[in-house]
């Protein structure tokens, strides 16, 4: 397959000016655990031209039960295991790496996204990326998670808008301390209402 085969593909789903729109972006996954691998494989499948992902972890067994890797990715390195999958499912996306944990002091990792998707797992690295990206670059849109874990209804999960550039998806109200685990469906729900949210705002459509 040719990228020009891909591309056509592409186009035939979505028309040639909107798959310009995804093919020229660039989008930020922080974090590629159950948020952040189901949002990276569904910006990959659309299309979107370029990603970055960041992630300091490895693969870990207890991992496999909602994050998209496979048993024989055990132990690498998340960020060079999601790259590994997506070279399959999007050969011609353009992926960039970083095997860190971004903080306060490299959030100038991001400088060069368009949009940035918060897919973290600890409140305070959510705070820390949410409030860096509004106060720190205005100009960038933020797309977050609160609220997925248990065996709610999935109907609870919403994406909810803030201001001009934040939406935050997931039901802002579970937590998976108090509900003891997360799910695979729930959390890939809340991971498709950010992916989704980000194509929109690919295509224009900023409301929600």
């Amino acid at each position: 397959m040719t990228e020009a085969e891909w591309l056509k593909a592409l186009e035939q789903r979505h028309g040639a000016e909107l798959q310009q729109n995804f093919s020229s972006a660039f989008v930020a996954v922080c974090g590629l655990g159950g948020l952040g691998s189901n949002v990276a494989i569904s910006l990959a499948r659309a299309g979107v031209g370029t990603l970055l992902l960041i992630d300091f972890d490895r693969v870990d067994i207890s991992n496999l039960h909602r994050q998209q890797y496979r048993v024989s990715q055990l132990g690498m390195y998340k960020t060079e295991a999601m790259k590994q999958t997506l070279s399959e499912i999007s050969p011609y996306c353009n992926i960039i790496t970083h095997t860190v944990k971004l903080t306060e002091e490299n959030l100038s990792l991001i400088a060069d996204c368009g949009i940035v998707c918060e897919c973290f797992d600890n409140a305070e690295c959510k705070a820390m990326l949410v409030n860096g990206v509004t106060e720190g670059y205005p100009e960038k849109y933020i797309v977050a998670a609160s609220g997925m874990s248990g065996l709610h209804t999935g109907n609870s999960i919403t994406t909810k808008k803030f201001g001009k550039r934040l939406y935050i998806c997931g039901d802002g109200m579970s937590d998976v301390n108090d509900d003891g685990t997360l799910f695979a469906p729930r959390v890939m729900l809340c991971a498709a209402h950010q992916a989704n949210t980000v194509l929109r705002i690919i295509a224009g459509k900023s409301e929600v």
